[in-house]
């Protein structure tokens, strides 16, 4: 089985590669709906340290339509999940393979989107 993400250690900082991952996206036509700060949720909710880990909710509008038109229930797997994430002292940056988590949706038409956004999504972490 394929792993479900692509990831690459960075020679960046924390910041550096959110805001690298960030402007990458967008050159490759991705929105970022959401931004959630796993470190500070849990913080907050469970009172646990934990090192910097942030999800951007990456959302390829041209194609999230695309694959809504060929499969209704298609958005419980949207939006495209890229984190940017410390272990040690390194930095991690990975995103879903939507080849994968889009994989046993069965659609011809769906998993030509999926392919395509995967190599967009394997651009942005290979220059991050």
């Amino acid at each position: 089985m394929m792993h479900f993400g692509i990831s690459k250690k960075t020679s960046f900082s924390f910041e550096e590669t959110v805001e690298r991952v960030g402007a990458l996206l967008t050159e490759e036509g991705f929105g970022i709906l959401t931004k959630i700060d796993v470190q500070q949720k849990m913080k907050e909710k469970l009172g646990k340290e934990m090192g910097k880990y942030l999800i951007l909710g990456a959302c390829h509008p041209p194609s999230a339509y695309e694959a809504i038109q060929n499969e209704i229930e298609i958005g419980l797997l949207l939006p495209c999940n890229v984190i940017v994430y410390e272990k040690g002292e390194e930095v991690f940056v990975s995103a879903m393979r939507p080849s994968v988590a889009m994989g046993f949706v069965n659609n011809k038409q769906v998993e030509a989107v999926a392919v395509r956004i995967e190599k967009s999504l394997e651009k942005v972490v290979s220059q991050a």
